[in-house]
Parts: C-alpha cells; sequence; structure tokens
C-alpha cells in the first residue's frame, strides 16, 4: 500500500473511531469494524487489486451502519429490495465482489437452473432447500450468478433470521435483498415476554408466503437448519442438519398456495468469505473477518416431496418427515463435498 492510500487508510480508521465514540454505539463496534476493514483491504492485496479503489466503498459502509444506530430499518413480515433513492441491491455486491476470487469460483446445475427459470416464467414456483454459511449469502450468490441468470439471483427471495434484520452492521445488506422474515427457534424465546409476539409475526410471515406463492413465478430460498454452518472440532466445515419441521412447514406452506411449487437442493459454499463465530451466540455484533476467496454453488435435480429414498420406510407421517429432511440433507451434503477445497 503506497503513502497515499496509506493516508487514506488511516482516516477510515479515524471515521470509525469518530463512529464508535457516538454514545449509543457499543464501544465494541471499534474493534469489530477495525479488524473488518484490516482484513478487507489485506484480502483485496492479496486479490492483486489497489485497495484504494475500495476505500469509498467501506467508507459508504461506516455511513450506512451510523444511520441504522440513528434510524433502525423496520422489516415487514415480506420485505421487498431497496433500490431507490439509494441501491441497497448494488451497494451489497460491490462491497463483497472484491473478496470473491471469481476465476476459481464454480457454478454447477446450469441445468437445473434453466429448468427452474422455465417454471417462473410459467408464473409456477421453486423452494431451495440450501445449507446457509454467511450473513452475505445472498450477495455471494448474486455475484456469481450475475453472468448467467442475473435476474434470477437479484429477484430470489430468502428466508431471513431475526440477525440479519436486527444487526446494524447486517442491516444495510438485508435491505438489497427480497425477504421473508422470521424468528427462528433458536431466538424465539429469548426473551421470554416477547414469544407470543414472535410467533404472530412468524404466521404473518407464512401468510405473506402463501400469498406470494399463489401469484405465483417465485423463487426462496431457505436454510431447513436455521442457522449456519460451522466448524467442528476437527477443524471441518460441517453441513448443519436439516430440521424436519422447517422442511414441513415450506412443503406444506406450498401446497396451500394456488400454483404450483417446485422443491430443488441447492449447495453453497461461501464460509471464508465472513466466516461466523465458532458458537451461537445471542448478542449483536460478532466479529467480521474476511479471508475472502473463491465460492461454489450446485443446484441440485428437481426432488419429489412425496416420493424419495428411503420414504417407503416410514412407519408414520413423522418418521417420514424425518426421513424427506434427512434426504434433503445428504443430498446437499454430497453436492457440498465435491466442491474444490
Amino acid at each position: 500500500m503506497d503513502k497515499k492510500s496509506n493516508g487514506k487508510f488511516s482516516a477510515l480508521l479515524k471515521k470509525i473511531e469518530a463512529f464508535a465514540s457516538c454514545k449509543n454505539v457499543p464501544d465494541k463496534y471499534a474493534h469489530i469494524l477495525q479488524g473488518f476493514l484490516e482484513s478487507y483491504q489485506q484480502v483485496i492485496v492479496d486479490h492483486g487489486e489497489d485497495p484504494e479503489d475500495y476505500i469509498h466503498i467501506f467508507s459508504l459502509f461506516i455511513d450506512l451502519i451510523q444511520e441504522q444506530f440513528k434510524n433502525p430499518f423496520k422489516f415487514e413480515p415480506y420485505h421487498e429490495k431497496v433500490r431507490s433513492p439509494f441501491d441497497y441491491y448494488g451497494f451489497g455486491l460491490d462491497f463483497l465482489r472484491p473478496l470473491v476470487d471469481l476465476p476459481r469460483s464454480t457454478l454447477r446445475g446450469s441445468k437445473e437452473l434453466d429448468l427452474i427459470e422455465h417454471y417462473l416464467e410459467n408464473k409456477e414456483n421453486v423452494i431451495l432447500f440450501a445449507n446457509h454459511q454467511i450473513e452475505a449469502d445472498p450477495q455471494a450468490i448474486s455475484i456469481l450468478l450475475e453472468r448467467s441468470h442475473p435476474k434470477f439471483g437479484e429477484n430470489l427471495i430468502f428466508v431471513a433470521g431475526t440477525r440479519v434484520t436486527s444487526d446494524p452492521l447486517a442491516i444495510p445488506f438485508s435491505m438489497g435483498r427480497n425477504l421473508l422474515c422470521i424468528h427462528s427457534k433458536k431466538y424465539i424465546d429469548d426473551p421470554p415476554e416477547e414469544k407470543h409476539e414472535k410467533q404472530m409475526h412468524n404466521k404473518r410471515t407464512m401468510e405473506r408466503m402463501v400469498d406470494l406463492l399463489s401469484d405465483g413465478g417465485h423463487a426462496i430460498y431457505v436454510a431447513p437448519s436455521g442457522g449456519r454452518d460451522r466448524i467442528n472440532a476437527k477443524g471441518v466445515i460441517e453441513v448443519a442438519p436439516f430440521d424436519p419441521q422447517s422442511v414441513e412447514m415450506f412443503y406444506l406452506m406450498a401446497q396451500q398456495a394456488s400454483r404450483p411449487t417446485h422443491f430443488f437442493p441447492l449447495a453453497l459454499s461461501t464460509y471464508h468469505l465472513l466466516p461466523p463465530p465458532e458458537t451461537t451466540e445471542i448478542e449483536l455484533g460478532e466479529s467480521r473477518i474476511t479471508r475472502g476467496g473463491a465460492i461454489h454453488l450446485s443446484f441440485g435435480s428437481e426432488i419429489d416431496m412425496e416420493n424419495f429414498p428411503g420414504g417407503e420406510k416410514a412407519t408414520d407421517k413423522k418418521d417420514k418427515r424425518r426421513i424427506r429432511a434427512d434426504y434433503l440433507w445428504e443430498t446437499v451434503k454430497k453436492d457440498y463435498e465435491q466442491f474444490p477445497k
């Protein structure tokens, strides 16, 4: 980094310190943003680019976070991406793009993607049962689909948990996506006095999803694990198991809609871009350190939700739901294990 870039880098650090000194901003945010900035700049250097070209995007990121502390954005059960007067969708892609090693990234399942787009053009729907690794998975998916299926990536609807709609560092990215906002089972009891309100919110979200599916032509990404993949004791990233109740809920909601819905597995590898904490945290404001690198997507073949391998062995409805969720998980896990290491 030359002296000119280093000067701008120092100015950005001072901007972070000034932001973190505000009375309504917890002290830890200075450390979080400084670490994030340093790793962000390092990845850009490692990718052979000039970090000065991206200082402005990180500076804008700080401005957007500061706005969230002043005026937190309220997400409705169904949030449609905000593209004006400020383009949050474009911002999210511009921010993440320099972290992605695109030449080494891979996309599998082009035929499945073409079939998915065919269904959508016919006003039918698609639900993607996928693993989930980082808060910025929506942006990573769009970046990898920009050349081949840009509109699909842009219009994809994501089922979003509480963290990405309440953490000021995540909200600017979430505002740029289509989201069905729910409270996951991990956090619905905390605090206990808000449990009923959260349950009613989830009910409204599911009702809105049925409306969308009845309109037709929508694709929805859901992670039935209810959280992100994490590293196990051996240092290996594990694809988190799928919750049978989660899979069943989305299947039942699709059956209530007046338009057909098709189901596909989706495996993704994005972990190193923004690794999550090693353990699940309830408190907001987790560390963000990027390592950058290649990302990978694999769209699997359409799943028959009634006739699937192992389903004939089910002893009752509950057992069938478990076997179905395990089959979906194993399918995603198998595709994930074929990604380049």
